[in-house]
């Protein structure tokens, strides 16, 4: 690969990643502080990352894959992306921001899976390369919080109750319009299907895969991953007012550590995925979730902060010994022609129906430990997902049994 090409392919995922992590970190925030919104109503405007996850697929395979080219699509959903974000920082209603917020998330979720087309339509050697393009997507969103946090401290507490969140969409708008523009410039990356060849609902959404589902293992590794993302969705909409409620200053710079933890882990999954096995390995993520909610539900932001920042740093072993250790195995389990719509049902199964459920859940369970002046009781907030993936855990345990999973580095 060219070294113009691969600065082009960074450029294009710091973006990416920091358009995401400019606002959906402190999204529940600006949602309680900004907008008055109820915990249902946060439950609804996280779940729009669902929605896009399960309509995304659509715009792919019918779209992207068929007539135009992955670099063009992604440059046209970006630009209308800012659009959708600057009427996000307008809004002043919960009523007008959801509609925005939802065609946001339906336009940004399927540039997810540009970027990749984008990025492995110039490779050679994916398995080497990737990774090394891919790491700037997590640089990216760190360097958006810590700008938040840090440059123009929009997530301090004065400024928190003072609206300035709002400023986070329109820093993102800008960014959005920067990389839509951009995107145009990428290496074309021409549609990998003839218009006129058929593709069916099956294909687009991966059930070819679900004959998977008759492997046992494989059975008990599809509900754990739809289960254990119940709990995920409590991270994702609870965190920011979690820690802004506790009064935690830079709070925006501190979830950042999540994703520095991310990068740490991945290095270290092919030692664990050798020593320990598959089994163990997912069972470490799945056990580190309860951990770290119980760390949350018993610390504080004074002499047990150490403990809310423990719980933040967890987030690696969360994420990566259970959703990418869960990759490599439905690859491993896929036949080659199964591999890709195998993928495909996974993450619909999971960032779709998993977390929409778990979003609802997360809003109702916030909404009945609302305080008199406003705040939460947030150990038995915490408490809830602490026990749910300790469920999910034991269950686990017991009925999946010991399989030998290559890991390739």
């Amino acid at each position: 690969m060219k070294s113009i090409t691969k600065a082009q392919l960074s450029f294009m995922m710091f973006l990416e990643f920091f358009i995401w992590g400019g606002w959906f970190v402190t999204l529940g925030s600006f949602l309680s502080n900004n907008l008055g919104a109820t915990g249902a109503e946060s439950g609804m405007a996280f779940s729009t990352q669902s929605w896009g996850a399960i309509i995304a697929p659509f715009i792919i395979g019918l779209i992207a894959d068929r007539f135009f080219n992955a670099e063009k699509i992604l440059g046209v959903l970006h630009l209308i992306g800012a659009f959708l974000m600057y009427q996000m920082s307008q809004s002043t209603e919960f009523s007008t921001f959801y509609p925005y917020v939802l065609g946001y998330m339906i336009a940004y979720m399927p540039t997810l899976a540009l970027v990749n087309s984008v990025s492995f339509n110039q490779m050679n050697d994916p398995a080497a390369q990737f990774p090394k393009i891919r790491v700037w997507g997590t640089i990216g969103w760190i360097i958006a919080g810590l700008v938040i946090s840090f440059v123009f401290k929009w997530d301090s507490i004065e400024n928190i109750g003072n609206g300035m969140l709002s400023n986070t969409f329109t820093m993102v708008a800008i960014a959005s319009v920067i990389l839509g523009v951009f995107s145009f410039f990428l290496p074309k990356t021409p549609p990998k299907i003839s218009k006129d060849e058929k593709v069916t609902i099956s294909d687009i959404l991966g059930l070819d895969a679900l004959k998977l589902l008759k492997d046992k293992n494989f059975l008990v590794f599809f509900i754990a991953s739809v289960l254990i993302c119940i709990p995920l969705a409590f991270y994702y909409q609870n965190i920011s007012p979690f820690l802004t409620e506790y009064k935690v200053e830079n709070s925006t710079a501190w979830a950042s550590l999540g994703q520095v933890s991310e990068v740490a882990f991945m290095l270290l999954l092919p030692f664990f995925f050798k020593k320990y096995g598959f089994k163990k390995t997912i069972l470490f993520g799945m056990l580190a979730w309860a951990i770290r909610y119980t760390l949350f539900a018993f610390g504080d932001a004074g002499d047990l902060f150490f403990m809310l920042v423990i719980g933040i740093a967890l987030h690696g072993i969360c994420y990566d010994f259970f959703f990418v250790s869960g990759q490599i195995y439905t690859d491993s389990k896929a036949g080659d022609k199964a591999k890709s719509a195998a993928q495909g049902l996974i993450t619909l199964a999971t960032y779709g129906v998993g977390m929409l459920v778990g979003f609802w859940v997360a809003g109702q369970v916030v909404d009945k430990n609302v305080l008199a002046e406003g705040n939460h009781s947030w150990l038995e907030i915490w408490e809830f997902p602490a026990l749910f993936a300790l469920g999910v855990f034991i269950l686990f345990a017991i009925l999946f049994k010991n399989e030998k999973v290559e890991y390739s580095e």
